[in-house]
């Protein structure tokens, strides 16, 4: 049986980059904690999407996107080239469609603030400029290519629509014909577009190419005619908002505007800027409760205001990721899976529906190398939620505490089982947790959080020949106490524990 309890601890001789210095092992243990995994209670249920992504629409059609790190000139000032032109995406590109398939059933959201001004080309030949009032084109095999990469991943489309000053008349008032266009082509392309929101984030109209002076008011009108034609053209779609991103005033007043129209509310969530656009996050600080904390405490803000205003509507994070403004450089290592597993099983217990990552591949919080397709940190512990976390979630019974969160599911297709997710962002403490039952045992760790690789019970994570997904076997593990180290994640996956609301 293999030994965890230093695992994967060794100390570093020297640290190479100071911002790293605060990831040096140590040897203090916890007290130890009895899990009941028998009698665990049901808390919520979660949509079997519940774990989805975001494929920009500046991805789709080409255009400005923010631009990785790695191909920026200037490494001493990360927001003297934030954005990057870029060709559209190859939807049909096998590694990606391999990949994204394996996280399947998802669902697959492309918006964004490029399409809030996106055109949708009137015939198959598209303008060689988009038309006054817009910034992008969306051509008709776009569509369909996005249409069929959707079928093929089981990932149905989540959107938005055009709000720009060419979807409106001389009065400002918008009107519904790029809407109109949008979902007859994705209708004549064998396409279903299951749920949109009126435009990508109302409370930041003046980058999203709304009018100027543009405020609640003027977006609850739009909304309604908004809501008018979907329910009229498209009745089965599910109708989202607001999709706003903050939590102030503006959020509010935007949220009190549509409420009594929307199917499902729907936030964004970023917990700060990147250094692109001058965030101060360090590597030290992604590890620290407070930091995994936030994605919580935007929650609570807009479950306030679904219990006042929209009681009983289900909850979607439709974008969210490591910062804003395409994530810090170590969006793309192991450093910011503690957030992206520790923000999954958090939101699934408050009962947040669905979570939409952003992105699948495109700068540097994609799961995925947006140039290579191949895995990033965060796409591995995406892949083990997939496989491991059932819909029902219970409560482990473990009071919260400083640097190590417990999370539990039903497992997933396995009666009666449960799983549990154990995160130990402490930089030094080591956990204990005794288990009545044999579990197997996935522990994701790296002594050197920041080098872009992960390994899976001490075997670093790759994909094999013809990009083969290995085949991520747990470690068999007998009843009694388990160890965990510090700055390690661990999946327990118990088969017989016998839970009555794992049916």
């Amino acid at each position: 049986m293999r030994d965890y309890s230093a695992y994967p601890l060794r100390c570093l001789a020297s640290v190479a980059v100071s911002a790293m210095a605060a990831f040096v092992c140590t040897t203090a243990v916890a007290a130890e904690l009895r899990l009941e995994v028998a009698t665990m209670p049901r808390v919520a249920t979660i949509d079997p999407r519940f774990q989805s992504y975001n494929i920009e629409m500046a991805e789709v059609t080409g255009g400005r996107f923010w631009k990785p790190y790695a191909a920026a000139r200037t490494r001493s000032r990360p927001d003297a080239e934030r954005f990057a032109a870029r060709t559209p995406i190859d939807l049909h590109d096998d590694r990606l469609r391999k990949l994204a398939a394996a996280l399947s059933p998802a669902y697959l959201r492309i918006s964004g603030t490029w399409a809030n001004s996106t055109f949708v080309a009137e015939s198959e030949t598209p303008p060689s400029a988009p038309p006054a009032g817009f910034n992008g084109v969306l051509t008709r095999q776009q569509w369909r290519d996005a249409i069929d990469f959707s079928h093929a991943v089981d990932a149905p489309i989540v959107t938005s629509f055009a709000i720009s000053a060419g979807t409106r008349d001389a009065a400002g008032q918008w009107l519904p014909e790029q809407a109109r266009r949008f979902l007859d082509v994705t209708r004549s392309a064998g396409g279903h577009i299951a749920a949109a929101e009126f435009m990508n984030e109302p409370d930041l109209p003046a980058i999203g190419g709304a009018p100027e002076g543009y405020d609640a008011e003027a977006y609850g009108r739009d909304f309604a005619a908004f809501r008018a034609f979907m329910k009229d053209t498209a009745p089965d779609v599910t109708i989202l908002g607001p999709g706003t991103i903050g939590t102030g005033a503006d959020a509010q007043a935007l949220f009190a505007a549509t409420a009594v129209g929307i199917d499902t509310v729907s936030y964004h969530h970023y917990g700060a800027l990147s250094a692109r656009c001058a965030g101060d996050r360090t590597p030290k600080r992604a590890l620290s409760d407070e930091w995994l904390a936030r994605s919580g405490k935007t929650f609570v803000f807009y479950q306030a205001l679904r219990d006042q205003l929209a009681a009983g509507k289900p909850i979607w994070l439709t974008e969210t990721a490591e910062t804003a403004c395409g994530g810090n450089r170590w969006a793309a290592t192991f450093i910011d899976t503690f957030r992206y597993l520790d923000q999954l099983g958090r939101l699934a217990k408050a009962g947040v529906q669905v979570v939409m990552h952003n992105t699948l591949a495109a700068s540097d919080y994609g799961l995925l190398d947006e140039r290579t397709h191949l895995p990033r940190p965060n796409y591995w512990a995406a892949l083990l939620w997939r496989r491991l976390m059932g819909t029902t979630v219970l409560d482990a019974g473990i009071p919260e505490q400083s640097g190590f969160h417990v999370y539990a599911h039903c497992a997933r297709d396995m009666p009666g089982g449960i799983t549990l997710l154990v995160v130990n962002n402490d930089r030094r403490i080591r956990r204990r947790l005794t288990l009545p039952a044999a579990s197997e045992r996935y522990t994701l760790a790296n002594a050197t959080p920041a080098d872009g690789n992960v390994q899976l019970n001490g075997a670093t994570l790759l994909l094999g020949t013809a990009d083969r997904i290995p085949a991520l076997h747990g470690d068999a593990t007998a009843p009694g106490t388990m160890v965990f180290a510090p700055r390690t994640i661990t999946f327990l996956t118990v088969a017989d524990a016998g839970n009555t609301n794992c049916p």
